[in-house]
């Protein structure tokens, strides 16, 4: 018997949410503020940086957030939830707010870029949705744009749905690789959803269908003369594919006055096979042709082969990228920094622990990037109280909360507030920008790190600081939690 996914997805949540909010209910927390964080605590791969992404699908979700008749139901059947509290759920509606950094913003390890404040019950409830699209969006995101990166100015296309973990992780993940930097999908579903292009080609079944490599080309051609790309690896590259996608070029190409066309390789050693195929291809008058490589890829196999003078034009990633294979989890975490007392007073919370790395920044915050008026890059972010304020044309000293006496005065700055607002009081107040849009924001917003902060290895460490007020605070907690 097949399953039918629903499309609610309310009850996509840990069940201890469940139980978490049943229990505030009967104890009289059901109205009582909670400030939420959404932050992580390391850049996959080793990176200097990571994206943000998947902030379109949490606006829908809670857009969207209700208990429907079925979901009372199967709770009522658990035999462990008061019938006041599913009474409650069946009126269920955010009214809460939402701070969030737009989708392809340069993020880093600890500074919240996401911030929930509401009543508890409902604060609570999004904790799975807003981790899951956050965690994977921006783990594939941040992936595509080492891949983007790597591939210096070349289209990269996406290519991984069928090594995805899943129907949702293709169609979501072509959408974060996107952001990334891709240029394109071969997701079609993800195009129709989304604008994101999908394009393809042929597979080897389609040159093993016909008689003879030299006619699977030609039939390629014919049938789409204006986006002819051939896959000549299917028997052997230099020897037959090559010169058989020539012939089809000069039989059927040629005679229509059409010059654009490519060759995609799969397989062997893409450096060797790119410089002779390019040889091949120029010697026959063939020299707008471009070269496309496949074939379990990612950021550092396209350096190495740039570093061997390969001659490729454009990439399409598969595997590596829609799973990013090589650092496949992205670590959020979701967690309680204040609540508010009867008469709305911010009462800060921390979270302490032996893991010195997981002791959590307390209070309603907010997170400003500095940066330099002369070159326009970024110097550093600074955690911050929600109501502290910054005067840019007086210098401003920020420092590092681990080594406390590493201070730093800037001059010449602006200073830019990463959090927007995405929901005020249960109303969407932020205007969706598009999927285009996304992804030229997110390469502009690159393009304001410094080079050596965007090294694959050993990348400058990108200073986030605590302002002094928050330092101390926290400090004060952690002294009176001893």
């Amino acid at each position: 018997m097949s399953v039918s996914v629903k499309e609610n997805m309310t009850l996509l949540c840990d069940f201890y949410e469940l139980t978490m909010g049943n229990g505030y209910f009967k104890k009289g927390y059901k109205d009582r503020i909670t400030y939420f964080d959404l932050f992580f605590r390391k850049v996959p791969d080793g990176g200097g940086f990571a994206i943000a992404a998947g902030l379109e699908q949490i606006i829908d979700y809670i857009n969207d957030l209700h208990f429907e008749s079925d979901d009372i139901e199967y709770l009522r059947s658990k035999g462990c939830f008061d019938e006041e509290f599913l009474t409650y759920l069946a009126e269920f509606k955010f009214t809460g707010d939402v701070y969030a950094v737009p989708e392809g913003t340069p993020i880093f390890p600890y500074e919240p870029i996401l911030t929930v404040k509401a009543p508890a019950i409902e604060a609570q409830i999004l904790e799975t949705f807003l981790l899951l699209q956050i965690n994977h969006q921006s783990l594939i995101a941040t992936k595509a744009n080492r891949i983007v990166r790597a591939a210096a100015n070349r289209t990269v296309l996406e290519f991984g749905s069928r090594r995805a973990h899943g129907a949702d992780a293709a169609i979501i993940g072509a959408r974060a690789a996107f952001i990334g930097g891709c240029k394109g999908t071969a997701c079609t579903i993800t195009d129709e959803i989304y604008n994101i292009p999908a394009s393809g080609t042929m597979a080897h079944s389609w040159v093993q269908m016909f008689d003879s490599e030299y006619d699977a080309f030609k039939a390629y051609c014919e049938v789409y003369p204006n986006s002819t790309t051939l896959l000549v690896d299917t028997y052997n590259t230099l020897k037959s594919g090559i010169p058989n996608a020539i012939k089809a070029f000069n039989d059927v190409l040629k005679p229509l006055g059409i010059t654009s066309c490519a060759i995609r390789l799969d397989s062997g050693d893409l450096a060797y096979i790119s410089k002779k195929a390019r040889e091949m291809l120029d010697e026959a008058g063939w020299t707008e042709c471009k070269i496309v490589a496949s074939n379990a890829l990612d950021e550092y196999l396209i350096r190495d082969l740039f570093l061997q003078n390969a001659k490729i034009d454009a990439f399409g990633v598969g595997e590596r990228l829609i799973t990013a294979k090589s650092d496949p989890v992205f670590g959020g975490v979701y967690k309680l920094a204040a609540v508010e007392d009867e008469s709305g007073k911010i009462i800060p919370k921390i979270k302490i622990s032996e893991n010195t790395d997981k002791i959590t920044n307390p209070h309603f915050k907010k997170v400003r990037r500095f940066y330099d008026k002369k070159t326009n890059k970024a110097i550093a972010d600074e955690i911050c109280l929600k109501d502290e304020t910054i005067n840019e044309n007086a210098p401003y000293t920020i420092f590092d909360p681990v080594n406390t006496w590493k201070r730093r005065t800037l001059t010449n700055f602006y200073v830019k507030e990463l959090l927007v607002p995405i929901f005020i009081s249960g109303k969407l107040v932020y205007d969706k920008p598009t999927i285009n849009e996304i992804q030229q924001y997110c390469q502009e917003r690159v393009d304001c790190l410094w080079d050596e902060v965007k090294r694959f290895e050993f990348p400058h460490k990108y200073n986030v600081d605590l302002s002094q007020k928050l330092w101390e605070l926290k400090q004060s907690l952690l002294a009176h939690e001893k």
